[in-house]
């Protein structure tokens, strides 16, 4: 947030992705946290460039130290950033954190336990919703959408939908606050497990574009398209 209100400039990375002083600062205090908390656990980080060469292991956290850099870079923007951890087992995964400073909002979820949200201070469950009597709400990329996802509204007739960045819009979903998030658009692992992790344990699901369990571990920590659920 030190950097965030100094209004920030960034430089481009060799895969034409922005990156910024607070990516890396904020890198630097969750791994080595990280390894002190799990040592045994490999880590899987964006700004850490070696490890995305590393086969992936039975057990590794996916991490990205800031999430939505083009809003974080944005002036006057929503402040949709954040912080993502999660942590795979066996290709799927089971626990995630994710925290956007800005908005002052924290979610996690784990397997097996639920979901939640930190509201001032207290720890509140969330859960997916049913569909409201008006029809389904989509959450889409603030900064990349694409004519394949207006087509995947379009033929799901869906007219109400919400633009915001980061893995927000999973947390969207698993809070009740929408239902469906289409995504043709390249993204990373690390991108997506934390976000993935809390909405499964809010009781939503992503499936690959056959309609399969969204699985861990691609090469090169690369996603396919997905598309995020609620109850629908």
């Amino acid at each position: 947030m030190d950097v965030y209100r100094r209004h920030p400039s960034a430089y481009m990375k060799a895969d034409g992705s922005p990156v910024t002083e607070a990516d890396c600062g904020a890198e630097d205090i969750i791994l080595p946290a990280l390894e002190a908390a799990a040592p045994a656990i490999q880590i899987i980080s964006e700004e850490n460039a070696q490890s995305h060469d590393l086969p992936p292991a039975s057990q590794f956290f996916l991490v990205d130290p800031l999430d939505g850099t083009k809003e974080f870079l944005r002036p006057g923007g929503q402040g949709a950033f954040t912080v993502n951890i999660g942590l795979i087992v066996d290709r799927q995964p089971v626990m995630g954190v994710i925290y956007a400073p800005a908005l002052g909002r924290l979610f996690y979820g784990s397997r097996n336990r639920g979901a939640f949200e930190i509201v001032s201070g207290q720890a509140q469950p969330i859960a997916v919703r049913d569909i409201v009597a008006d029809g389904m709400v989509a959450v889409t990329s603030a900064s990349h959408r694409d004519p394949e996802t207006d087509a995947w509204l379009c033929q799901n007739k869906v007219t109400n939908t919400v633009a915001i960045g980061s893995s927000l819009k999973f947390c969207l979903i698993a809070a009740g606050e929408a239902d469906a998030y289409p995504r043709y658009g390249p993204t990373m692992e690390w991108d997506t497990a934390a976000g993935d992790a809390i909405l499964r344990a809010a009781g939503g699901r992503v499936m690959d574009a056959a309609g399969a369990p969204y699985l861990y571990g691609k090469a090169g920590y690369l996603n396919t398209p997905f598309f995020a659920f609620g109850s629908v």
